[in-house]
């Protein structure tokens, strides 16, 4: 089965050489180059580019979709579903490892790290204006507890604070564990000095925190997402850091990142009004010095990009063979 891998470093492909027979590429999959691909049977990409209906129409002879996440919104799932394309993603791979960046963008808006480092930058030791807060007994409401949230709640405990949270199938038995509390989600809003977001992205999902809710947000408190961009509302949030509803913001993931920082792509494009005006929030939420944006990169560490590709080969290798593991049910 001819098989290609996209969006791969020069460390990720060495890794997966040594794993599949494969054609590897550092590039993006894209409508503009999907016809190059035609005879590939199957393919592995990441999240940074939708696979849709545009490139799925240039591959005729595609037969699977490995993606190199756990996500899979970035693949359109009615186009696979009536090509009868198979699309397979990854459970687990670093859920302490996504954790621990959301715990670091914690830490570095209550410490105010990255102003601290850019006044030694500047040759200034003064401490004026860079008081933190304390993590010891404030309160933070984890949205979810999955995998990664559990690991949130871990390591909450281990700053001695108070942990509420809220999930739509609620594990009683880790609560009892842990000693925590699930609530409603208004509560969770209502009470938490810091609010972790750790749900997948769908309909029901999108915009989990929007125009209409964010003003239940206990004033000052600190907002953290490192799942997906849609889950907040762009102009809610930019909003609620003006009337100081929210103190400061913690992000990996923006509604729309894709075109932060290909300016001339979108602006050749045909877009429609909505998204461009996204775009240019998100834009505005780069210049704060309250908001810490990181790309995408709460997964990037060298053992869970590994697990990474191992599942994803694993996934390859099985469907070569006649098995379908791990794939999305349509």
């Amino acid at each position: 089965m001819k098989t290609a891998f996209f969006e791969l470093e020069n460390h990720e492909k060495e890794f997966v050489r040594k794993g599949i027979k494969a054609d590897l590429f550092s590039f993006h999959l894209t409508p503009n180059n999907a016809s190059k691909f035609k005879n590939y049977e199957s393919i592995a990409v990441f999240i940074h580019k939708k696979i849709d209906k545009n490139v799925l129409k240039k591959m005729k002879r595609l037969k699977l979709i490995a993606t190199m996440s756990t996500g899979y919104d970035h693949i359109d799932l009615e186009e696979c579903k009536k090509r009868n394309i198979t699309v397979c993603y990854v459970p687990h791979y670093g859920e302490n490892t996504v954790a621990e960046h959301a715990f670091a963008l914690i830490l570095n808006l209550t410490r105010k790290i990255s102003q601290c480092i850019e006044r030694v930058k500047s040759r200034s030791f003064s401490s004026i204006g860079l008081i933190g807060i304390d993590l010891n007994n404030k309160t933070i409401g984890i949205v979810g507890t999955g995998n990664i949230g559990k690991h949130m709640v871990r390591m909450a405990k281990g700053f001695n604070m108070n942990v509420i949270a809220y999930d739509l199938f609620p594990d009683k038995k880790l609560a009892k564990e842990l000693k925590f509390n699930y609530t409603s989600f208004n509560e969770l809003l209502k009470k938490s000095d810091i609010i972790s977001l750790h749900v997948p992205y769908n309909k029901n999902t999108h915009h989990l925190i929007n125009t209409k809710n964010i003003g239940k947000i206990k004033k000052g408190a600190i907002l953290i997402n490192t799942a997906r961009g849609a889950l907040i509302e762009t102009k809610a949030l930019i909003k609620a850091l003006d009337s100081k509803i929210i103190s400061a913001a913690g992000l990996d993931v923006l509604e729309e990142e894709n075109f932060i920082g290909e300016e001339i792509k979108f602006i050749k494009s045909k877009m429609n009004k909505q998204d461009l005006k996204i775009i240019l929030e998100d834009y505005s939420l780069l210049k704060r010095d309250n908001v810490i944006i990181t790309p995408h990169n709460a997964f990037n560490t060298k053992e869970a990009v590994e697990r990474i590709l191992e599942t994803t080969i694993y996934n390859i290798k099985n469907f070569m063979n006649g098995k379908k593991v791990n794939a999305v049910k349509f």
